[in-house]
């Protein structure tokens, strides 16, 4: 990974990113340990993999717990097993999502649950579980991972777009409430990040084109462009930053 930016105070912060160990979650992981963080990262399959080239490459290999994280108490055990081993964690990334197309017609009470299990509830109850330790540290960021997608109002899978709506609803809402314990709390807004996901399962080459035509910047965002923003909300370069919605899209969307 092409290291753009340095950010001193991240080097040696404990980290934890949900969906750590594929797609954009990867790319992610890999960035704070370029910095020298010590990252904790879940993934429901396995890492092991990625975790030997992390170590290869960084000389320190990152924490990956195996965990579904629709089961809330199994999360919140992985998030107090990070702390353990890495102490109190200042920079929680709720990154992992499952944005499985479906219609309105098609979907199901049990399919609504089960994605907003995924989409939205973990980042509560992850918040939860990590706001003590970030107080005992002074402060900490939470960085929640929203989506374009709502935004733009898109077809194709609305509970997804719902979710992602309610991420940055809840992410202003605990904004507000953790602020006084300098715990910031920012949603970042990707674009289609074309992984292999994407490209394996809707990247047509004609729709491909046509989002291409929305964009300012006419190139496909990757995985790694999504990591120097993170970086940023991560650390004490964005210290006066919260409650905020930080697109990262080639110019699809405007906020203001």
């Amino acid at each position: 990974m092409k290291k753009n930016a340095v950010f001193h105070d991240l080097a040696g912060k404990s980290v934890f990113v949900t969906g750590g160990g594929a797609g954009i979650g990867a790319a992610l992981t890999e960035g704070f340990l370029a910095q020298g963080a010590k990252v904790a990262f879940v993934q429901r399959s396995d890492a092991s993999d990625f975790v030997a080239r992390m170590a290869d490459t960084y000389g320190a290999a990152p924490l990956f717990l195996l965990c579904d994280i629709t089961d809330i108490e199994a999360l919140q055990a992985c998030l107090s097993q990070a702390a353990e081993a890495h102490g109190d964690i200042a920079v929680l990334v709720n990154n992992a999502a499952n944005d499985t197309r479906h219609t309105l017609a098609d979907t199901t009470v049990e399919d609504w649950d089960r994605g907003m299990a995924v989409n939205l509830r973990p980042h509560f109850f992850t918040a939860q579980a990590a706001a003590d330790g970030m107080r005992r540290l002074g402060g900490g960021s939470i960085i929640n991972f929203s989506s374009i997608s709502y935004m733009m109002g898109n077809s194709g899978y609305p509970g997804y777009m719902a979710s992602k709506a309610g991420i940055t609803g809840l992410t202003r809402a605990l904004a507000r409430e953790l602020g006084p314990d300098n715990i910031r709390v920012n949603a970042l807004m990707p674009g289609w990040v074309l992984t292999e996901r994407q490209m394996e399962l809707w990247a047509t080459p004609e729709d491909l084109q046509a989002h291409l035509g929305r964009q300012c910047l006419k190139s496909h965002l990757e995985p790694e462009d999504i990591v120097d923003a993170t970086l940023f909300l991560a650390s004490e370069s964005s210290k006066m930053m919260t409650g905020q919605a930080m697109v990262v899209d080639g110019g699809v969307v405007v906020t203001g």
